[in-house]
């Protein structure tokens, strides 16, 4: 068994999660997540899951059907403390059969510094309706 991967900043376990995802890599996938109980993962629709091992079962499901992805991030806004990192995204995400990219997911990584480096701690993805992005007021109350 190799030792796990040691990630020097929450963009290299974003940049690792996004692409384990596009290749459908169970293993570089879970090599991102902090090896907890405490850990929680929502996909589109799906139920909340709480726990590593859930987590890991999710998504070998997701990745058994041989789906080769495409995901194209934007909009990404970054909150830092020196030991957690919350960044939101809108990923395009498509199939490499089809080029047509999906109506945007919106995604919610947090990181969190440890012993081995940094590792997700929570990812949370919704479907976003058509039309809908930029839509939203600028202030808030």
């Amino acid at each position: 068994m190799s030792p796990p991967r040691i990630f020097a900043s929450p963009q290299d376990v974003e940049a690792a999660f996004y692409d384990a995802l596009e290749r459908s890599d169970l293993e570089a996938m879970m090599s991102v997540w902090a090896e907890d109980e405490d850990v929680v993962c929502v996909h589109p629709g799906g139920p909340r899951l709480v726990g590593y091992a859930l987590i890991r079962e999710a998504w070998r499901h997701m990745f058994a059907n041989g789906a080769r992805l495409t995901v194209r991030v934007a909009q990404q806004t970054t909150v830092s403390t020196p030991f957690a990192v919350v960044i939101t995204v809108l990923e395009h995400i498509g199939s490499r059969d089809d080029e047509n990219l999906r109506a945007p997911v919106a995604a919610t990584n947090v990181y969190v510094r440890g012993a081995l480096g940094w590792r997700m701690v929570a990812h949370h993805a919704s479907a976003v309706p058509p039309g809908s992005i930029g839509d939203a007021p600028k202030t808030l109350h």
